[in-house]
């Protein structure tokens, strides 16, 4: 496949993901908090904090959709999985950049609209990200590339980031 068609697939999973989950849930969770009177903790602060941390999050979720594409030669879509590992960009530095991503998005709207029910839908997230989801990918990626994976992941971890780029040679 083409790096358009693969940064295309990337583009329009990315458009519908944030629409359904950081639009249209978050707006759901706000307005049934909302309509039952829970407080907010909605400020100016809160607003400029949470959209300063969404705009870094959301470049470093376009920044690792773009590596994954370009690099891996696939999509993020575990049905259109990259071709090759990905362990450049983003990925030299933490091996779930685009999970990172997305929860820090979720929970820059839960505080830019002060809604603790969003921040809980975020938390909750998480928690199905890395019980659930993580270890069936983690599983995938040694199946698929073996070895390969298992130094990386010996290497990166899934969270924090390393200080300095991971390099498949140890260099």
């Amino acid at each position: 496949m083409s790096d358009w068609w693969n940064l295309s697939k990337t583009a329009a999973q990315t458009a519908v993901f944030w629409t359904v989950f950081l639009a249209i849930l978050p707006w759901a969770i706000h307005s049934l908090e909302t309509s039952s009177g829970l407080a907010n903790f909605a400020s100016n602060l809160g607003w400029r904090s949470g959209g300063a941390l969404l705009i870094g999050a959301s470049c470093l979720g376009l920044w690792s959709g773009y590596t994954m594409a370009k690099e891996g030669h696939g999509t993020p879509l575990p049905l259109d999985c990259p071709r090759r590992l990905v362990t450049d960009g983003p990925y030299a530095y933490v091996r779930n950049p685009m999970a990172i991503a997305g929860l820090s998005q979720g929970a820059a709207v839960g505080v830019m609209i002060g809604s603790w029910g969003v921040l809980a839908y975020v938390a909750i997230g998480a928690v199905i990200w890395h019980l659930g989801v993580r270890p069936l990918e983690e599983a995938h990626l040694a199946e698929m590339f073996g070895n390969q994976y298992t130094s990386y992941r010996r290497s990166v971890r899934c969270w924090a980031p390393r200080l300095s780029p991971y390099t498949p040679d140890g260099a």
